[in-house]
């Protein structure tokens, strides 16, 4: 009798912990969809509307991602001292006001350049918070043993969103017109935030609420990541691949549209590619992470979404945006991988009081280096044009592997 009650509450605490999982993926996937969009639709405002050249096309994603280095390492610490579901709600709302006012600022006639820098800021610096808080908040609801399926299924989800909604958004560029298009991310904050209002408290491994200044907090943290041996050369190889994420985010649009000469309603295509090599590598990254071990799946994992890169400059229009595709999805199928088991493992081996700290942390830096790549591919692109600028960003990529090769995880099995 005794078993059966124990069985009876067992099963309802998992169906508990599920239903907020799915809340949580819910509100995470609606904000996703609109966030995809935002990716073709705001550098096209800038592009087809406002004229602006390569380096000014490249100030929009380093505005997006200098937000990490801007707060990426206090926001560890306002996420532990806050309400984290309030916190979150208000980062959603915030979002959406301010991508609401481009669209708004179009139709009235006084949109400028500058106003998509600081919305971009905005909604970056409200999404670091966010991103802080989700990465923190999934520990919590979801077991270790679960965690790398977990963060899989996010990450297809994120993927699969990549994959349909740049197509959506170069359709509804095409349709509706750039700054309109904006309203889909507006809608999905919105969206996002109202599902989270559903979600109640999570009664896990919630971080406890560490004392001390936020300086000693945020240096506990920081020390934690830096002499940690394998979290420390996984978060060089992610930074790295980072800062070549920023250099295509600034150079994929102007690639496709003035080298290419690629339609504006196929750019959300060839972009979406990308969101099909993540939601391949989402799927077979459990797969991977079994047959190879997780430290051998991202040391070849880094290697041949490297080598791949040589087709994004190869490539040319018509037909030939085949080849930009498959380099573009190789690519993004080695970042997944990096991406769902360095995670995994930080989620794993952090202490739970830390975790909000080592995520900032880590995201900090890595994500900090988005901004300087773009930063850096515009100005490569003005000098040197487009294509060569894509020469040198494949150069550069094989410096992410060769910090996990060069390092102890390379004789590792499984990241520990």
């Amino acid at each position: 009798m005794a078993r059966a009650e124990l069985s009876s509450e067992t099963k309802a605490r998992k169906s508990g912990t599920a239903n907020m999982f799915w809340r949580y993926w819910t509100a995470s996937t609606a904000s996703g969809v609109g966030d995809a969009v935002t990716t073709v639709a705001l550098p096209l405002v800038a592009i087809e509307t406002l004229h602006a050249s390569a380096f000014e096309v490249s100030l929009l994603p380093a505005a997006r991602f200098v937000a990490w280095v801007a707060i990426g390492l206090p926001a560890g610490v306002v996420v532990q001292r806050l309400p984290l579901r309030g916190t979150q709600i208000a980062m959603d709302l915030i979002r959406a006001v301010a991508m609401a006012w481009v669209p708004l600022a179009a139709a009235l006639g006084v949109l400028r350049l500058w106003q998509l820098v600081v919305v971009t800021l905005v909604t970056g610096l409200a999404g670091v918070v966010f991103d802080v808080g989700n990465s923190s908040f999934l520990p919590s609801i979801v077991s270790k043993e679960e965690l790398t399926a977990r963060n899989s299924l996010l990450s297809g989800s994120s993927a699969a969103t990549q994959l349909g909604a740049p197509s959506l958004g170069g359709v509804l560029v095409q349709f509706c017109g750039a700054a309109t298009s904006l309203l889909v991310d507006a809608v999905s904050y919105v969206v996002s935030a109202a599902v989270l209002c559903t979600v109640p408290r999570p009664s896990g491994r919630r971080a406890a609420k560490a004392g001390g200044s936020p300086w000693s907090q945020i240096s506990e943290g920081w020390r934690y990541v830096t002499r940690h041996p394998v979290i420390r050369p996984c978060v060089t190889a992610a930074t790295l691949v980072n800062f070549v994420c920023g250099t295509l985010i600034a150079l994929t649009p102007l690639y496709l549209v003035r080298t290419l000469g690629t339609p504006v309603g196929l750019v959300g295509v060839v972009m979406a590619t990308d969101g099909l090599g993540s939601l391949l590598a989402a799927a077979l990254t459990p797969r991977l992470s079994h047959w190879l071990g997780s430290a051998r799946a991202i040391c070849w994992a880094t290697l041949v979404a490297a080598v791949a890169l040589v087709l994004l400059p190869l490539s040319s229009g018509g037909w030939g945006l085949l080849v930009f595709g498959l380099g573009n999805t190789v690519f993004a199928m080695g970042v997944v991988v990096l991406s769902i088991l360095t995670r995994t493992h930080r989620q794993t081996v952090t202490p739970p009081e830390l975790l909000p700290r080592v995520m900032a942390t880590v995201r900090f830096v890595s994500w900090g280096a988005v901004p300087l790549g773009s930063l850096l591919a515009g100005a490569a692109a003005a000098g040197l044009g487009t294509r060569d600028a894509l020469w040198l960003v494949g150069v550069v990529a094989l410096a992410a592997p060769l910090a996990l090769w060069t390092g102890p995880v390379r004789r590792m099995r499984v990241l520990a």
